[in-house]
């Protein structure tokens, strides 16, 4: 039997969410799997829906860590037949007592702590102490030898993705008249914070509008930076260019990656926040939509730079004006796509969770 402890899992929506989701399912093919994640209001139904035990812990952040620290505790003293523990973060494991294997998942931001700082100590103190840190990419696996954690225990294995659904006709239909038929079509789905970098992005559109004045940039996400984007928009005259959009369905949300060009998110990191690996970048390659990701952080682990997308310097306006102005130069995106597509089937959960069963 193998627990999953986990702080972040659906129905809550996100990035960490699908990637324990994904883990969740693929481990249940291979064995009894028990779930301990946070609560979450509207859990009920989801809980039903899956072939497996979730136990949810409530209460303020504090508390439920000691909580659910205690359950997962009470639970290896009257469960002999647990295997093995798998985490979702350094801190799901900080106070648990056992001499089981344990497996731990790092994603760059949680363990981006100054080397010798508090924080670092006790990270270290957790990933030293288990039997396998996964790391999400090899950017990540570099970030956590430098801060500290032993080489020797780290693996890395990217996050998995579901195979695509057809989308249904209507949505393809919306996703057209919310592009409002122009032929250069970007897109971001992304909070809306400094480190998935709307803001260059937005900047690189009104000097491309010149040459491409059938441009147009969809942002599909929420979060801090919305409103001050939403200005700088105003501020540029870029309102027939940019779209933004937030609480969509998922078939609306795929459809709108499936019929744009190029998926742009070139992230920088923004005081300890870094993109670990990138998900959204495989997810448009699924619809044949090649991506530029920023050179700081683990996009290079999810694009091939020159095949399936760009790598660029998320820092550089030049440098992202002129990654989109190649892609849409001679429609290059098209022949980065087919390979972008290609590649993704190498992310799939069947394929990723053969990595897994090699450390389990």
């Amino acid at each position: 039997m193998y627990l999953l402890i986990t702080r972040t899992f659906p129905p809550e929506l996100g990035g960490m969410q699908n990637l324990m989701w994904g883990l969740a399912r693929s481990l249940a093919k291979l064995n009894l799997i028990k779930v301990f994640a946070d609560y979450h209001e509207n859990h009920e139904e989801f809980d039903k829906s899956v072939s497996f035990s979730i136990e949810r812990v409530s209460g303020m952040k504090l508390i439920r860590k000691y909580r659910k620290s205690y359950l997962i505790n009470d639970y290896l003293e009257n469960n002999k037949n647990v295997e093995c523990l798998i985490a979702d973060h350094w801190k799901s494991l900080e106070l648990i007592k056992t001499n089981k294997k344990k497996i731990c998942l790092i994603h760059s931001k949680e363990i981006n702590h100054t080397k010798g700082s508090g924080l670092n100590k006790k990270v270290l103190t957790v990933l030293n102490n288990v039997d396998h840190v996964v790391a999400n990419s090899n950017y990540t696996k570099n970030l956590a030898i430098d801060l500290g954690v032993d080489e020797k225990k780290i693996v890395v294995i990217n996050p998995g993705v579901d195979p695509v659904i057809e989308i249904p006709k209507k949505y393809l239909d919306e996703a057209e008249e919310i592009l409002k038929r122009k032929r250069n079509r970007l897109i971001t789905v992304a909070r809306f914070d400094k480190r998935k970098n709307h803001e260059k992005v937005i900047m690189a559109v009104r000097n491309l509008k010149e040459i491409y004045p059938d441009i147009i940039y969809t942002c599909i996400g929420y979060g801090d930076e919305e409103e001050k984007l939403k200005k700088l928009v105003i501020e540029l005259n870029l309102n027939n260019q940019v779209t933004f959009l937030k609480d969509i369905p998922i078939d609306l949300k795929n459809a709108l990656i499936a019929k744009s060009n190029i998926f742009v998110m070139p992230s920088i990191i923004h005081k300890k926040s870094v993109e670990g690996f990138g998900i959204a970048y495989v997810e448009a390659a699924q619809y044949g939509i090649p991506s530029i990701g920023g050179k700081d952080g683990g996009a290079s682990d999810a694009i091939i730079h020159e095949k399936t997308g760009l790598i660029c310097d998320g820092n550089n306006l030049e440098d992202i004006y002129a990654s989109i102005d190649k892609l849409f130069k001679e429609n290059k995106y098209v022949e980065y796509g087919k390979e972008a597509k290609i590649n993704s089937t190498n992310f799939l959960w069947d394929k990723i969770i053969e990595k897994y069963k090699r450390i389990l």
